[in-house]
């Protein structure tokens, strides 16, 4: 389907696509996370994302929460190391509805001391919560060990003891200092023309005074690799190894998005669930991930598995990755791998809450938006010997990372 988008005077981005459907969704996507952060506001940016919906110069925050959940739409809000974003589901013909409300909790909020401190214990909890859970905290620790001492390396959700400290002052000026109008996207899905959503657009966000950017990230360089062992009283051994990957900007992004779902990515027959679950009992869950910065990127494999195995499923999935490095995709493997990673993104696009993220975030990052056809037709091209320099660059055994909880 087709895909509008524009931009008004002050920087601010559209992006559109209409649909037949009468769900909508809409969302402000912004390009500013943890990473952009100083030492002293860690877990700001994941702060602000909660109290954001605590009260605006004209609504309590019962009235917030109502505007949109009292038609039967939801409301949420996200922070990553480079986003933050604003967003809602809602029936189509409460638009105006949810693109003002919106508009006023980015706009207007006005974060009651009252409600910052009582958000602060719902995020410490949070905190504490992430420390009884192992197979997610162990994602943070790897950061930390992977991108030691640079800004990427902090969690988003921040400290307790920085989180307590934190004051309205201090989510003003983060605010101030990172909310830039031209790292801005109004991302839309539903029913209503495109005009239609740019006179919305213009009428709930083209006020607001143009402010670009000034400042550049600190850029990430200088890795290397290192293995920690930490001892943890749980039952299972957890484990998570990996290297730096490809920027969100590299030719060679497609490529690793195919090597990391053809290693561990959603499906049952990938080759680390083969052979650490399927044919040696050892994992209930195994998985790999890529992500992509701005300037820098992930790869990891995650498992868990009992202690006395540990050593064993190491070196399984070592194995596969020498495997992937020495020899060549076949034809047939490499065909079956490429219409699998195209049949999973057909279905995803399927989910409109997702796709008008997505179309956000792409649209944040290369102010273009590729079709699914040009999409396919990427994967289509990525050939065996490409997929064999990528596997000896990033799972170089020499260049790994090991962080494991035993």
């Amino acid at each position: 389907m087709k895909i509008d988008s524009c931009i008004l005077p002050n920087g601010i981005r559209l992006i559109h696509q209409q649909v037949e459907s009468p769900a909508a969704h809409f969302g402000v996507i912004l390009n500013t996370g943890s990473r952009d952060e100083l030492d002293h506001e860690q877990g700001i940016a994941h702060f602000i994302e909660h109290v954001i919906f605590k009260g605006t110069q004209k609504r309590k925050a019962y009235h917030v929460l109502s505007r949109i959940e009292d038609v039967g739409g939801e409301i949420n809000a996200y922070t990553t190391k480079e986003e933050t974003a604003v967003y809602a589901t809602f029936l189509a013909r409460y638009y105006s509805r949810s693109m003002e409300l919106i508009s006023d909790i980015i706009r207007h909020s006005s974060f009651p001391e009252r409600e910052l401190e009582k958000e602060k214990e719902v995020i410490i909890e949070e905190i504490n919560s992430y420390k009884d859970s192992p197979s997610e905290l162990i994602f943070d620790d790897f950061d930390e060990l992977l991108f030691a001492g640079h800004p990427i390396a902090r969690n988003i959700l921040g400290t307790p003891k920085l989180v307590k400290s934190f004051k309205r002052t201090d989510v003003l000026r983060f605010i101030e200092n990172n909310y830039h109008t031209d790292e801005m996207v109004l991302a839309s899905v539903g029913s209503i023309p495109f005009a239609r959503f740019k006179t919305l657009a213009e009428k709930y966000f083209a006020d607001i005074p143009a402010k670009a950017r000034s400042h550049q990230r600190q850029l990430f360089t200088g890795y290397q690799p290192a293995v920690k062992r930490i001892a943890m009283d749980t039952y299972q051994a957890h484990c998570v190894m990996g290297n730096i990957a490809y920027n969100a900007q590299d030719d060679k992004r497609m490529g690793m998005v195919l090597l990391n779902s053809i290693l561990g990515g959603q499906s049952m027959n990938s080759r680390l669930n083969l052979s650490l679950r399927e044919r040696n009992g050892m994992a209930y869950n195994v998985e790999s991930n890529y992500t992509a910065y701005s300037d820098t990127g992930q790869f990891n494999v995650y498992f868990g598995t009992d202690k006395e195995n540990l050593e064993k499923a190491i070196r399984l999935v070592k194995k596969e990755f020498k495997l992937i490095r020495e020899k060549r995709l076949g034809a047939l493997q490499l065909s079956k791998a490429k219409k699998q990673l195209i049949g999973q993104i057909a279905i995803s696009s399927e989910n409109r809450d997702d796709l008008m993220l997505t179309l956000g975030k792409s649209f944040l990052l290369y102010n273009k938006i590729d079709s699914l056809p040009e999409i396919y037709q990427k994967i289509e091209k990525i050939s065996d010997s490409q997929l064999l320099d990528i596997a000896n660059e990033v799972l170089d055994e020499k260049a790994l990372s090991l962080l494991i909880y035993e």
